[in-house]
């Protein structure tokens, strides 16, 4: 994918909502290997409250080091948080982008996440 169709695809991921429907955007790209991504990331998110936030995770399972199956969860957002939130995990979770060159490309600002 060059460059200027990335930014376009992550301008218009930025004007959705929800996660639901930027995800279904992914689903019916022309690149192939975006396509397949997020089909993979279906069913695989999960809405909490967790001290008065809605937080949605990215619930997986995977093999760890002893080679059992082990469910994973990761936060990736807040419900109503912008969508580039979701637009850079995905970028970076399936494609290794930075999230800062995604923010980059939605002309946004990255804020380095707190650590704690």
């Amino acid at each position: 994918m060059q460059q200027l169709e990335f930014q376009l695809l992550v301008m218009q991921l930025c004007e959705f909502k929800t996660l639901p429907d930027a995800l279904n955007k992914l689903k019916s790209v022309e690149n192939q290997e975006i396509v397949e991504a997020a089909n993979s990331l279906s069913g695989q998110f999960a809405l909490a409250d967790v001290d008065g936030e809605q937080r949605i995770y990215h619930v997986f399972t995977d093999i760890d080091e002893n080679g059992d199956e082990q469910e994973y969860v990761e936060h990736i957002m807040n419900e109503g948080d912008d969508i580039i939130k979701f637009v850079a995990w995905f970028f970076d979770a399936m494609f290794e982008m930075k999230q800062s060159d995604t923010y980059k490309a939605a002309g946004k600002t990255y804020k380095q996440p707190k650590r704690s």
